[in-house]
């Protein structure tokens, strides 16, 4: 009996499968752009951290760098 009420109220896996796993194309769909969106997240996270060790260290914080003065 109680494994009975245990499948009938479900759990996140089975809403989970019942969203996205039922269809292929769907799947496949968010998979790519689940991808897609943790490269981004990543790639900004690894960008701000350089930038965040970096201050005072990159030709942006140079200056005047090779440039003539002005009469």
């Amino acid at each position: 009996m109680e494994a009975v009420s245990r499948r009938r109220g479900g759990g996140i896996f089975e809403s989970l499968y019942k969203v996205v796993m039922r269809r292929n194309s769907v799947y496949v769909t968010f998979v790519i752009a689940g991808a897609f969106l943790g490269e981004r997240a990543v790639d900004y996270g690894v960008h701000e951290l350089w930038e965040a060790n970096n201050v005072g260290k990159r030709y942006e914080d140079i200056p005047v760098l090779g440039q003539r003065q002005s009469e």
